[in-house]
């Protein structure tokens, strides 16, 4: 078991192969390198020109790593107009590879995890959907169709729990698909390498690819309820609305509509309040009022945190939580002297949009 460990940490701390993950990290940090494993069509030509000098035979190894080296360093920091931020980004980038390019090995690493890594990630994520709204739509409208508004609920339940699956079902495909090229590619290579280093540049792949998929997963996540907010409006042919001109406040609100008499109110769809409970806090009675809104109403579907203090400090300032019926949460809530007027359940939920907009669903 030791010299199996030992064997994994020369790899990982010195293998030229180690940098089959690092080399994928740096080509696509935004932040710090300007993330040029994006820009696919200068990549692609980075890397054609590297093999062609790689496979030049008029050249020595020695010749060819200067050759390698300065083309792909000159490229680099050619890639962006000068004096910009993408310029100084991409100056970075090109300092950190001057760092860990000592060798041919190194140029060939590079240019196998562009060609095995970078652009198969980066063709996988594109595949990959940006909303699960496709998974859930049809299967929702199915659970009204059949159930009734009363239920709607349940509409918005199976439509998170569709749209997660289905995209993590989709992300498996790609991720299951581009693993099982890139064996057939790494077992193409004639390059001598270790079934260790084999291993490196796999898990390299899969650790890159389930960072960029967990950041595509987050911003699922945020417009999951937006989506079926937008899909229930749509559904009972409710009238949305644009906020109410110059209203600044903090709150996210993904939808606005009008009430009969003239006031707003604005709707907030999320799983959870944890991420934004403070910010709502600031919308306080006076702030509504000045705009004309009468209420907002949140649409929480996981309300293990929503506390006593945050019900009744946000319900003070015309805040009211809509819970799933069977929620203990809400149980406790509409029991509750201090909190009942805050909170109401879901299967009311588009009785009372109707009410306020003068319609009958």
């Amino acid at each position: 078991m030791n010299n199996d460990l030992q064997v994994v940490n020369d790899v990982v701390y010195n293998s030229p192969w180690r940098n089959a993950y690092w080399f994928a990290r740096m080509l696509l940090n935004t932040d710090q390198y300007g993330a040029i494993g994006k820009k696919e069509k200068f990549i692609l030509a980075l890397v054609g020109k590297l093999e062609s000098i790689l496979d030049c035979n008029a050249l020595s190894n020695d010749e060819k790593l200067a050759v390698c080296h300065d083309a792909l360093l000159k490229e680099i920091r050619n890639c962006a107009r000068p004096g910009t931020k993408a310029a100084f980004a991409t100056g970075d980038l090109a300092v950190a590879l001057d760092n860990e390019i000592k060798s041919l090995d190194d140029i060939i690493v590079f240019v196998i995890t562009v060609r095995y890594i970078v652009l198969p990630a980066n063709a996988a994520l594109r595949r990959v959907p940006s909303d699960d709204a496709i998974f859930c739509r049809e299967t929702a409208q199915s659970i009204l169709d059949t159930l009734g508004k009363t239920q709607v609920g349940k509409a918005i339940s199976v439509w998170d729990t569709l749209g997660v699956h289905g995209c993590l079902d989709a992300e498996r495909t790609e991720i299951l698909h581009e693993f099982t090229k890139l064996r057939h590619n790494l077992d193409a290579l004639s390059i001598k390498r270790s079934e260790v280093e084999d291993n490196a540049i796999l898990t390299a792949f899969v650790q890159e690819f389930e960072r960029r998929a967990g950041q595509k997963r987050k911003s699922r996540a945020g417009n999951s309820l937006e989506d079926v907010a937008t899909f229930l409006f749509n559904y009972y042919g409710f009238d949305s609305h644009p906020k109410p001109d110059h209203f600044q406040t903090d709150i996210e609100v993904d939808k606005w509509f009008k009430c009969t008499d003239g006031w707003s109110i604005g709707i907030s769809c999320k799983r959870t309040l944890r991420e934004r409970w403070k910010q709502v806090s600031s919308a306080d009675s006076n702030a509504l009022s000045r705009y004309k809104i009468k209420q907002i109403w949140h649409l929480i579907t996981y309300d293990r945190d929503l506390s006593d203090d945050k019900l009744t400090m946000l319900g003070q300032q015309r805040q009211i939580f809509y819970l799933s019926d069977t929620s203990e949460r809400y149980k406790y809530a509409s029991q509750h002297v201090g909190m009942k007027d805050y909170v109401r359940p879901l299967s009311q939920l588009i009785d009372n949009i109707a009410k306020e907009q003068g319609k009958k669903v």
